[in-house]
């Protein structure tokens, strides 16, 4: 008994099969990465949005008044004067240090 062989054709279309369903598989990991890439990029805005509106918190805390959009310019014209005048806000903030490297960083 001789064994069946396949044709050409029907094993160039057997490879055509794989081809397909490796590249719609390929298609769902890049669409599952992408979601990935949209959830982190969401969380991080949401983590700046929280850690925007503690700062806002902080400074009206200290103030004892809300800040109105009239107040944010000199609030950082303020802040840009500490900085220009010894890096007082960095400091304190433990964001630079006498070294003048700004994180402790050499």
């Amino acid at each position: 008994m001789s064994k069946s062989k396949r044709s050409y054709e029907e094993r160039i279309e057997e490879l055509r099969i794989k081809e397909q369903a490796a590249l719609e598989t390929a298609k769902k990991y890049e669409e599952r990465k992408k979601q990935l890439e949209r959830r982190k990029k969401d969380e991080e805005a949401r983590a700046r949005t929280h850690r925007l509106i503690e700062v806002g918190a902080a400074v009206e805390s200290v103030l004892g008044c809300p800040v109105t959009k009239e107040d944010l310019p000199k609030l950082i014209a303020f802040l840009k004067r500490q900085e220009a005048n010894g890096k007082y806000f960095s400091r304190a903030m433990g964001k630079h240090d006498d070294t003048g490297n700004e994180n402790g960083n050499l």
